[in-house]
């Protein structure tokens, strides 16, 4: 049986991805299952999704614990303990990575004895348009490490998936599947081998601990304390930074500051401010703003852009 991983972010695409992978697997002859798994629904935030293949009826169920093979659309995550990118890897697992550094970097980097495959960026992160196509992009390179996925059923399956948004996203996203599929095939030397079943017998139920009950004022101090969420810094996912003009602002902050999820824009001085530390890049205020006085960056070129204004204040 294969077990595949996706893991991405809030937005990246990586439910459609693996059922487009998923889809690809059945036009080939495989039992599938198909599964996302994600908390709040909001851009940024990480979230995984699951395909099982096989040629025979398919009795596991639940989360993938042993994958043999790490789809990830966005290297940010791989040192986040939360995304649980590298959990339960095995030695032959395989780490299909989109990524500017090389597979051999990240071995190095992680520690470990993988085969890495590396999706080389291709401009994603100039344009924010082209965000939405990443998630094609993972498809059809796992389609070709994997080695089993003909050429034409990724094309097919791209057309059942996605054929309703009309031929223009359609062809967008063939083409950047069907460019990453044969830029794998052509350069990675490693095919994904298929996992072995996993027996019921051995299985232990795992001991029950008894925890004794607590006054909630002492097991739960957080949720009683005020201002905690402030030490939160949900700004550390953000992969798009909306940024102000205030030369087209018209200073109708009540439009940015009310439509806000997260409360993170202030006003002062009349103006809209935003709190950075917390602002999570859902980019709402983007899409609100009547003057279109906020746009939407790149998180690195802001960064990128500070540093500079920073260096030259000293």
């Amino acid at each position: 049986m294969f077990r595949i991983r996706f893991h991405g972010r809030g937005g990246q695409g990586m439910k459609t991805a693996s059922r487009i992978l998923g889809t690809a697997f059945f036009l080939e002859g495989y039992e599938v299952q198909d599964a996302p798994r994600y908390g709040a629904e909001r851009r940024g935030a990480p979230i995984f999704a699951y395909i099982r293949a096989d040629r025979k009826p398919i009795n596991e169920r639940g989360i993938i614990a042993g994958p043999d093979l790490v789809v990830v659309a966005d290297d940010s995550l791989v040192p986040l303990p939360a995304a649980g990118v590298l959990q339960g890897i095995r030695e032959p697992t395989v780490i299909l990575l989109k990524s500017c550094e090389s597979g051999a970097t990240w071995r190095q980097r992680l520690n470990i004895k993988n085969p890495i495959v590396t999706l080389p960026e291709t401009g994603e992160a100039e344009d924010s348009a082209e965000l939405r196509y990443i998630g094609a992009a993972c498809a059809g390179a796992a389609a070709g490490v994997l080695g089993i996925i003909s050429r034409e059923s990724l094309a097919q399956a791209i057309q059942e998936e996605l054929g309703r948004l009309g031929e223009a996203v359609l062809a967008k996203n063939r083409a950047n599947a069907l460019a990453s599929f044969d830029a794998i095939k052509k350069s990675a030397a490693v095919n994904v081998t298929e996992g072995g079943s996993i027996p019921a017998q051995p299985y232990k139920r795992p001991a029950w601990i008894d925890l004794p009950f607590e006054d909630a004022r002492i097991s739960a101090p957080v949720i009683h304390a005020g201002l905690t969420s402030v030490e939160v810094r949900t700004g550390l996912w953000r992969t798009m930074a909306p940024v102000i003009d205030y030369s087209l602002c018209r200073g109708c902050w009540w439009v940015c500051s009310t439509f806000c999820p997260d409360g993170v824009i202030s006003v002062r001085d009349n103006q809209p401010v935003i709190d950075y530390d917390h602002c999570k890049g859902c980019l709402v205020c983007v899409a609100q703003c009547p003057s279109h006085a906020i746009a939407a960056v790149p998180e690195k070129e802001e960064q990128a852009r500070k540093k500079a204004v920073a260096g030259e204040a000293s």
